[in-house]
């Protein structure tokens, strides 16, 4: 599945994008450190988790969208990866709901491009997939994430204390959240509405993580 909006575009991430991606992820390395999930430190005589190779994480984002739990994006700007988006979490029956994770390279920051691959990703979620709910959830220091999800619209629904294992220890995190039936039209049409550069709109400058 390619989604595209004008530059951006949302593909599968593939083995052969490894060179790219590690060279990305290396030079925005204090740029992404923060925000990144980490490991706890294990029991007491307990196995020391490794952080997998690109190669295991591609096996394993695989294995996870055959198994109907994850939609792993690599993130395109004018052709050249910049980022990766990831849809997780995906749960079925009764509940139909999944997360947003995302980074991207701080070079392409400000310049909506983030904004525009979440909104890609809601829409084919909610039209395509058949969740009927999104999430993304932020630390409240990340001041650039959350203008994405704020410029989006999402609503905030509070604060889940210690939730996620970032940057070396137990973060809370704030929690945003769209329902397929707060955005009939799209995410991505509301967005166009608002986004820099569409005339007669404001804007929030700034963006991104």
């Amino acid at each position: 599945m390619i989604l595209t909006d004008g530059t951006v575009t949302l593909r599968p991430i593939k083995l052969r994008d490894q060179s790219v991606w590690r060279e990305v992820n290396r030079r925005n390395r204090d740029w992404l450190r923060p925000w990144e999930a980490t490991v706890p430190p294990p029991a007491p005589g307990g196995p020391v988790a490794q952080r997998p190779t690109y190669r295991q994480m591609i096996r394993h984002l695989r294995a996870e969208a055959n198994a109907g739990r994850m939609l792993p994006f690599a993130i395109e700007y004018e052709g050249r990866l910049v980022g990766q988006l990831t849809v997780a979490g995906i749960t079925w029956g009764s509940m139909c709901s999944g997360h947003v994770g995302y980074w991207v390279d701080r070079s392409v920051a400000g310049r909506g491009v983030m904004p525009t691959a979440v909104a890609l990703a809601v829409d084919h979620c909610f039209r395509d997939v058949g969740l009927h709910r999104i999430e993304v959830c932020i630390r409240p220091e990340n001041g650039p994430s959350r203008r994405v999800v704020e410029k989006l619209g999402f609503r905030a629904e509070g604060l889940r204390p210690r939730y996620l294992h970032i940057d070396g220890a137990w973060r809370d995190h704030l929690i945003f959240a769209l329902t397929a039936e707060e955005v009939p039209d799209g995410l991505l049409r509301r967005w166009r509405r608002v986004r820099p550069g569409t005339p007669g709109t404001s804007h929030t400058p700034g963006e991104m993580k």
